[in-house]
């Protein structure tokens, strides 16, 4: 697969590679409880952030089971919002996307705006033939934004994970490089 170019830039966000800088910010949101609440493992000490910062600001891709992950700046006022990251899945062109945002910035577009530049690189860039989500049934706000992005409800899974003392449901969305581009087509004709 080719490089991925950085920064990159959408219409309120500059999605970049994470800096020593983004620590504290980092650890503030991936701290709380829910923050965490969805993500695999409790919420993260101070040294977990600190070596998440450390490996995201140091993601290679070169192969199967790398990560794209990069921080979502605000591009008003360079404020860090949150993260998304693109995994390369095994398999040929298989992607999956995912993000986390700081509470203050939920609810204003920017996971969706992100996550709509991860597919933007998958299929444009990188080549990729389907692209997934994969999340806890109970995470409505996620399943809203992979339907915003066009993506379809491909499976649940009752009861696949355990963690944090209960069971959960997995919920898989996806959607494939022509249906991407289909819908990219219909926004451009219809604004």
């Amino acid at each position: 697969m080719p490089l991925v170019n950085l920064p990159i830039h959408t219409e309120r966000l500059i999605l970049r590679r994470f800096e020593g800088s983004d620590l504290d910010t980092f650890h503030a949101y991936h701290s709380l409880p829910e923050t965490a609440r969805f993500l695999p493992g409790p919420a993260k000490s101070y040294t977990e952030s600190m070596e998440r910062v450390g490996h995201y600001a140091n993601f290679v891709f070169e192969k199967e089971g790398d990560w794209v992950a990069l921080a979502i700046e605000s591009a008003a006022d360079g404020a860090l919002q949150g993260e998304v990251v693109l995994k390369w899945l095994p398999g040929r062109g298989q992607g999956e996307v995912g993000w986390s945002l700081a509470p203050a910035a939920r609810g204003k577009g920017y996971a969706t705006e992100a996550a709509e530049a991860m597919l933007r690189l998958g299929f444009e860039e990188l080549g990729m033939h389907r692209i997934e989500a994969r999340l806890d049934e109970l995470n409505t706000a996620s399943a809203e934004l992979c339907r915003r992005l066009g993506m379809r409800q491909e499976a649940r899974h009752v009861d696949k994970w355990h963690y944090k003392g209960e069971w959960a449901t997995e919920l898989i969305y996806a959607i494939l490089a022509d249906e991407w581009r289909v819908g990219r087509s219909l926004k451009r004709l219809n604004p």
